[in-house]
């Protein structure tokens, strides 16, 4: 892992290569809802045009069949962008996927504030709080290009709905082909005695650079890629928190309802434990460039070493 000078490439090109290898098997078929070449899905379409469906901007239409196809023994993924599922069409999300316990996977890029110059309205900074809420539903935020498509595949593997959050922009690579991947299990990327540094997607390699400036002031931390929102690792978190005894959640997020949200009732419930929250604070997001974006929301390791700082003298 170099944190130097890191390979970057983006989640969404991980998802869209993995679909290319499961695709051998014919129950995998792909839906986009004009948003091909965006989705990265149109890797899937040239090999395998007879199972990829283009729907059109009709994103609850998508759902829709994509739940048919689930009832009916396929393994549908359905692509579009976050601004549009869950928003646009939660009521099929939620009645025909997750009340049917269809084996639906989402593969849904362009979340938050890196999309960038797309704007606010685009910049999908509630999903996670929206799809860890619905019964049935895992949600699945990965750390880079290669995570995604781990994550990819292994959503074809398990049976029911699944959300792969995926990103815009070209982001570091941090794992290889070669890490460890399972769904449910957060991964110790740096152990430490201080703090814990609980993070997800971007903000996982933000993280690491904030342990690493963090070790130059004598403080140990931990750091846990939770790519897993639901379901959560309950075990590593609570084992984390009590040997550190102060945490850090990181996500490009609202900090209202996801990873932060997710980590703080585990804690409440097991370990209460002192808890500071790095992400998007109660607003909307804007158009500019990503590491601008970025900096002015405060989801950069320069926020997370602040946050760490604080929750520790809270011990």
């Amino acid at each position: 892992m170099n944190l130097k000078k890191p390979e970057l490439k983006s989640t969404r090109q991980g998802y869209g290569e993995a679909l290319l290898e499961i695709g051998k098997d014919e129950r995998i078929v792909v839906l986009t809802a004009d948003l091909t070449e965006s989705t990265k899905t149109d890797l899937f379409e040239k090999k395998y045009p007879e199972r990829f469906l283009q729907c059109g901007v009709a994103e609850q239409n998508m759902v829709g069949m994509a739940a048919g196809l689930a009832l009916s023994g396929k393994i549908p993924f359905a692509s579009t962008f976050a601004a549009f599922i869950p928003n646009r069409a939660l009521d099929q999300v939620r009645v025909s996927v997750c009340y049917n316990n269809a084996n639906v996977k989402f593969g849904i890029t362009h979340a938050g504030l890196t999309v960038g110059e797309d704007g606010a309205t685009h910049q999908a900074l509630e999903d996670i709080a929206t799809m860890r809420v619905l019964p049935n539903m895992t949600v699945i935020v990965p750390c880079d290009y290669e995570e995604a498509k781990k994550a990819t595949k292994e959503a074809a593997k398990i049976t029911g709905p699944v959300y792969l959050r995926l990103g815009r922009s070209n982001i570091p690579i941090i794992t290889n082909s070669n890490s460890s991947f399972k769904i449910g299990k957060a991964e110790i990327l740096k152990t430490g005695k201080d703090v814990t540094i609980i993070a997800c997607g971007i903000m996982v390699y933000e993280a690491l650079i904030a342990a690493e400036e963090l070790s130059k002031n004598g403080i140990n931390a931990e750091v846990i890629n939770c790519h897993t929102i639901k379901p959560i690792d309950e075990k590593m978190i609570v084992g984390s928190a009590k040997k550190t005894g102060a945490l850090v959640s990181a996500e490009e997020h609202q900090v209202n309802g996801g990873l932060g949200s997710a980590v703080a009732e585990v804690l409440a419930k097991n370990s209460p434990t002192p808890m500071e929250f790095v992400g998007v604070k109660n607003v909307f997001g804007e158009s500019g460039k990503s590491e601008e974006l970025l900096k002015k929301y405060g989801l950069t390791h320069k926020e997370i070493i602040t946050a760490a700082k604080k929750v520790i003298k809270r011990k």
